[in-house]
């Protein structure tokens, strides 16, 4: 195995065109007990990435290696691992790396809110790399049937809107409005449409409005445009606050606006009468559990899902980024080694 590698750090947090990420050659990681070393077979692009490298998200770990869509093989196990994994294996590592297990929210399964969590691409180096470790607890199992670039937008983008999905409660056969249309919201919609749903996207760019008629949307406008019809749910993946009025007033009565980013700007003041009477209501998305991982990735498993979006090489992450921040990225990118 080589001593070094090609890595992706943030070195100085700002916006994307001043140049944050810095390629570099650093030594491959070593895998402490109870973790596993992975060759990164392909490493999706988040928007938390770009979070983390503009300085949107305080900095946890100088220099960081941002990137936590990781699919990769285990090539190495850490000292005494009790793991169903072995070299050879193909195997996920996802945003969520560790929870304390004995606070009040672990012990009752909400280990998303645990206040000493730590997570891939932010306290601990990720995937914009071309090898990262994991520990076993959080390495997750990958269906079969598809290619490594497909998996990757599953391990955040798919589970992050899996979990948005169930905290907008929309009711069977219910309308869902989806606000902005990137790498987790066209694969929100999939999840939604097979479980009965009616969607409606709202969100910029001709060609993200295409993919979601594409996808089965009964109807795809501009973002802050009213959708055809009264909505039951809606989630808001665009980070931009001045879309929360809008998604709530398309609400019908009783209707939940679920907020999936981990950054949003300042959101508007509301109207009480407008935006929240009628029992309407916003609900927040913080990270997720292992046990929606679980569950998001068995339903992969039993429906085909298409995933959407451009294929960079590692060594051109800092364009991927750029890209993103310009949304010049339809569905989810993929950093291939």
């Amino acid at each position: 195995m080589d001593s070094e590698m090609l890595a992706w750090q943030v070195q100085r947090p700002g916006p994307i065109a001043s140049g944050p990420l810095r390629r570099a050659y650093v030594p491959v990681p070593a895998p402490a007990p109870g973790e596993l070393l992975v060759r990164v077979l392909a490493c999706g692009v988040c928007r938390t990435d770009l979070h983390v490298s503009e300085g949107d998200l305080a900095v946890h770990r100088p220099h960081v290696v941002p990137g936590h869509e990781i699919v990769g093989e285990v090539v190495g196990l850490g000292d005494k691992p009790e793991t169903v994994f072995t070299v050879g294996d193909r195997v996920g590592i996802p945003w969520l790396r560790h929870t304390c297990g004995t606070c009040r929210y672990c012990e009752r399964g909400n280990e998303n809110l645990c206040p000493l969590s730590l997570y891939t691409g932010w306290d601990a180096d990720g995937g914009y790399a071309e090898y990262a470790v994991v520990p076993v607890a959080y390495a997750l199992k990958l269906p079969a049937g598809y290619s490594d670039a497909e998996l990757a937008p599953l391990l955040c983008a798919g589970i992050i809107g899996y979990r948005s999905l169930q905290r907008a409660e929309l009711p069977p056969g219910g309308r869902l409005g989806l606000y902005g249309f990137g790498g987790s919201a066209h694969i929100t919609a999939q999840v939604a449409l097979a479980q009965g749903a009616e969607v409606h996207v709202m969100t910029r760019g001709e060609d993200a409005q295409l993919l979601a008629l594409e996808l089965g949307a009964s109807s795809a406008q501009g973002p802050a445009d009213a959708p055809p019809v009264a909505l039951d749910a809606a989630i808001l993946f665009a980070p931009v606050g001045e879309l929360v009025p809008p998604a709530l007033a398309a609400l019908d009565r009783g209707g939940t606006l679920a907020i999936a980013g981990i950054h949003l700007t300042d959101i508007p003041a509301l109207n009480y009468q407008q935006h929240l009477f009628q029992e309407r209501q916003i609900r927040s998305v913080t990270a997720n559990t292992r046990a929606d991982a679980r569950a998001f990735l068995e339903f992969a498993a039993t429906h085909r899902l298409h995933l959407a979006g451009p294929r960079y090489d590692l060594r051109h992450a800092d364009r991927a980024l750029s890209d993103l921040a310009a949304g010049r990225i339809n569905g989810a990118a993929v950093l291939l080694p």
